[in-house]
């Protein structure tokens, strides 16, 4: 619950009107995997990553803004940040 998360500093955000996009610059530019969509939870944890906030109080946000669960948003929110560190976007500590 106390865990801070990090963002790697080669991944560029954009939000482009409805849409969240995440994009990690050390990979080729034609490289079509390399562009993650989010959907507007996703795009909501990414803004609140930020190297101080802890997984709890990203967990508690998520509630109140999202009319949804403590249990339900912290298994999606340890799943999100999950595959945030997976792809390199994201680090502990």
């Amino acid at each position: 619950m106390d865990t801070i998360f990090k963002k790697s500093e080669n991944v560029v955000f954009r939000k482009i009107e409805d849409e969240y996009i995440l994009v990690p610059i050390s990979r080729q530019a034609g490289d079509v995997d390399s562009i993650f969509t989010l959907n507007e939870i996703g795009g909501r944890i990414w803004e609140l990553i930020d190297g101080e906030i802890s997984f709890g109080e990203i967990r508690d946000t998520i509630v109140e803004e999202f009319e949804v669960s403590s249990e339900v948003a912290g298994a999606d929110v340890a799943g999100f940040l999950k595959q945030l560190e997976d792809i390199g976007a994201v680090k502990t500590g």
